[in-house]
């Protein structure tokens, strides 16, 4: 009972702490290093000590006095004095360590210090919105890490919603506080002219995590009912912050009225009901009375539709049809041209096609589609072969469209949605293709004896790639030269030279094989362009060592592995207690590591009195839900030993100005025994 009301506590408060700890430290990482200390202290005293009144309010003042502890440690010389007594006096002062807090009467001075502290509260949450939604972020790392802060998650609840793995999960979190750390993302509202991008992106996230839920890319159910959710209560939190813009209204509305629907979108086995299937008894009225009173708010907010808007309208005229013959497809298909003027993406421009073969006809919608089988963004979206199938079964073209929802369903990564185009694929009735198929006549051809496995595996990578874009049920008989031009300009259009002739000849030593022409006949073969200059050797990098400007670690380790020439693995590892200064060596297991003059000036000052623990450490302590194991815990400061991929990406930072790529080098690039300048 305890930890489910503190985990239920966490989930409802931990977005308003870290938020209101961020703007206390000005560091997101921090914030929620400090938040977890606070659950930790829930979880240590509630079970002896009892539930708090206001389990919210106690973990805010633990966590903000363990910020203010920590500021006054830290001596952070931006932290005025006045500043630290102004956050002082906000602390409720009946809640300590054990104290439980509880509502008081103060009259009206109470109630306009509740006012502002809760308007406080949403202005920290908006920040906090914005931070981790920062554009500098991959969209990846923007889902992750607002599911992490805002949404309470764990590392290990996000990774299952995602089927990704934890640690993958946990990476992504990490190395998305080191971006907004280095990239200087403040925790602040953007302003009126970085306002209409930044809310963008923050949209964007909020979608892409409840697209997840509604119709999930892995795995085998079609449905995650808990993202959807959390996507719903982000974007009604992003709303209320900001009544005056239009398309938070909208994408509530959109989300509300999709939501709606999820009771009626599976079948009794997990099995997708199309729209026009589905029972609309059975779509909740109250959800879809909150999506209407959504979408007049978003009306209120006034100005011209955006995307949020007109989704959210579209999702108005399903709603208002009692049944599927009902619907206005003619209103439907007008607001899809003006969403994809808007945002004239492939999934728009298709989903516009299937709103115009439903106004205007079949064909109508498939000369739409027909214009959007070239297009990279979809060779591998199940969706468009499936709209191509459900089009031409409309047509009668039987056979043509149980091929398409064959195709789809080889491209669907989703157990449920796959087994249902099977299904419609094995319910039309149409006769089978006389002769070989492409899929089988593809199988014959890599199981010859002939075959070096090299050959096989580069020969497999081209033909299953084209047995996607063609179907494998494409009858060889019918396959033409102009097919496998489009197929292969859209798979291979943009790689380099090599890379496309290497599937263009893949392609030719097939089609000799099965005696089928010269399949190839509308490709050319490419010139590979002249070498590239090749990158700096490590001399170049010799303006690295006398830069005052770099961190004394990074100096030192990058030092160290030029002179020892050691593997960068070996070089991390390498602890205080384990050095020789004098002989200027170090053992790590049976290797001995040696550095020269320079690294035995800098490593002194590294050490700075430490005796024992990593050489290398990382900039911050763990967080208590991610201690390190003991031998990776400097016993003197607290903090980890430095990863791998966190040096690699601070030396790539370091010389992406010296790299003609602009990539920045690997670590590795420091291994060659050259002299430092001025170095004996």
């Amino acid at each position: 009972m305890i930890d489910r009301t503190i985990d239920a506590a966490w989930k409802l408060e931990s977005a308003k702490i870290i938020a209101g700890l961020t703007r206390l430290v000005r560091d997101v990482g921090l914030a929620e290093e400090l938040a977890q200390e606070a659950l930790v202290a829930a979880l240590e005293q509630w079970p002896h000590q009892g539930i708090p009144d206001n389990p919210g309010a106690w973990l805010m003042t633990i966590a903000r006095r363990r910020a203010v502890d920590h500021i006054r440690r830290a001596r952070r010389q931006e932290r005025t004095a006045e500043h630290l007594a102004h956050e002082l006096r906000r602390l409720p002062e009946e809640a300590g360590d054990g104290d439980h807090g509880g509502d008081h009467d103060d009259g009206d001075d109470g109630e306009r210090d509740r006012d502002h502290d809760g308007a406080h509260e949403r202005d920290d949450t908006l920040r906090l919105m914005f931070l981790t939604c920062h554009p500098v972020l991959p969209p990846p790392a923007r889902v992750a890490l607002t599911l992490k802060l805002l949404g309470g998650l764990s590392a290990a609840e996000i990774a299952r919603a995602f089927l990704v793995p934890e640690p993958a999960i946990v990476r992504r979190i990490a190395e998305a506080k080191r971006t907004l750390a280095e990239h200087g993302a403040r925790f602040e509202l953007p302003d009126r002219t970085e306002l209409p991008d930044r809310l963008s992106s923050v949209l964007e996230v909020i979608y892409l995590i409840f697209n997840e839920g509604y119709t999930a890319a892995f795995g085998d159910d079609l449905i995650r009912p808990g993202l959807c959710l959390e996507a719903l209560r982000l974007g009604t939190m992003l709303a209320d912050a900001m009544p005056g813009e239009a398309e938070a209204h909208g994408l509530v509305a959109l989300m509300e009225i999709q939501t709606s629907r999820m009771a009626a979108r599976t079948g009794p086995s997990g099995e997708p009901v199309p729209l026009h299937e589905q029972d609309r008894t059975r779509w909740d009225q109250l959800r879809i009375r909150r999506g209407f009173a959504a979408m007049l708010r978003a009306r209120e907010a006034g100005g011209e539709p955006g995307p949020y808007v007109l989704q959210a309208a579209i999702a108005v005229c399903h709603a208002q049809a009692r049944t599927a013959e009902e619907t206005d497809w003619a209103r439907i298909a007008t607001l899809y041209r003006a969403l994809a003027r808007l945002t004239p993406t492939p999934v728009v421009r298709l989903n516009q096609a299937v709103a115009v073969g439903m106004a205007e006809g079949p064909q109508a919608g498939l000369d739409l589609v027909g214009a959007l089988a070239a297009d990279p963004a979809l060779q591998h979206y199940h969706l468009l072969p499936s709209v191509r199938g459900d089009l031409l079964l409309r047509l009668g073209r039987h056979r043509e469209a149980r091929q398409e929802f064959r195709r789809a369903a080889s491209l669907a990564r989703n157990a449920a949605e796959r087994a249902f185009l099977l299904r419609r694929a094995a319910g039309i009735a149409a006769d089978e293709p006389a002769g070989a198929t492409l899929g089988q006549a593809v199988r014959d051809f890599l199981d010859r004896p002939d075959l070096s496995p090299q050959t096989r595996r580069s020969y497999t990578q081209t033909l299953h790639r084209l047995c996607l874009a063609l179907g494998e049920a494409t009858p060889l008989a019918e396959l033409t030269a102009d097919q496998v031009a489009r197929a292969a300009t859209t798979a291979w259009g943009r790689t380099a030279a090599r890379t496309w002739n290497r599937h263009l000849s893949a392609i030719r030593s097939f089609a000799a094989w099965a005696e089928l022409g010269d399949l190839a006949a509308g490709l050319r073969r490419r010139e590979a362009p002249a070498a590239a200059t090749p990158a700096a050797g490590p001399v170049s990098l010799a303006g690295l060592w006398d830069r005052a400007d770099l961190p004394l670690r990074e100096r030192t380790l990058w030092t160290l592995l030029h002179e020892s020439a050691a593997p960068v693995t070996t070089v991390l590892a390498l602890n205080v207690e384990d050095l020789d200064l004098d002989d200027r060596r170090a053992r790590v297991g049976r290797t001995w590591v040696t550095w020269r003059s320079r690294t035995a000036r800098l490593l002194p000052e590294l050490i700075a009195g430490r005796t024992s623990g990593p050489l290398f450490l990382s900039d911050r302590r763990p967080a208590p839900a991610r201690a390190p194991a003991p031998a990776d815990l400097c016993p003197h400061t607290g903090r980890r030993r430095l990863s791998y991929e966190r040096a690699e990406h601070l030396f790539k930072q370091a010389t992406r100005r010296l790299d003609p790529a602009g990539n920045g080098y690997t670590l590795s690039r420091l291994r060659a025994r050259e002299t430092p300048p001025g170095d004996p």
